[in-house]
């Protein structure tokens, strides 16, 4: 059973962390000071679950009158479990409850451009270079 859910304090700040650290930083080689960006406490956070076990994470920030949706990750095992999609659905139907958002953002790396258009998102701009991977910015409006 896929569950997904805001953090419920500190403690479990520290496990979206962990996720972080494994996908990013241990399996990717995201530098730990480009992953670690002070941004954590600004920020609203979910877990989504498989079980009892947390499998992914992502970051929720608001610029201007978009949400931004950051740090999405989900643990090898879990991919093409529907934890992915879970995690998602959720962030953006948070972010279209808030009256004051007219839509979501975020950096996709390219690889994963086709699972952000299952939501509605569309590319935009250049590719650019993010931490060694390459990325697109994509925009969704509501």
């Amino acid at each position: 059973m896929i569950t997904v859910r805001e953090i419920a304090g500190p403690n479990e700040l520290e496990i979206c962390r962990a996720l972080r650290r494994t996908v990013f930083i241990e399996e990717q080689n995201v530098a730990e000071a480009e992953e670690w960006d002070g941004r954590d406490g600004d920020a609203r956070h979910i877990l989504v679950f498989v079980g009892d076990t947390p499998v992914g994470t992502a970051r929720l920030r608001t610029v201007g009158t978009l949400g931004k949706i950051e740090r999405v990750c989900v643990l090898a095992e879990a991919r093409g479990s529907g934890a992915g999609r879970a995690l998602m659905r959720f962030a953006l139907d948070r972010m279209q409850a808030d009256p004051d958002l007219t839509g979501a953002k975020l950096g996709a790396q390219t690889h994963a451009i086709p699972f952000y258009e299952s939501f509605g998102f569309e590319a935009y701009g250049p590719e650019y270079d993010d931490a060694g991977i390459p990325h697109r910015d994509m925009q969704v409006h509501f």
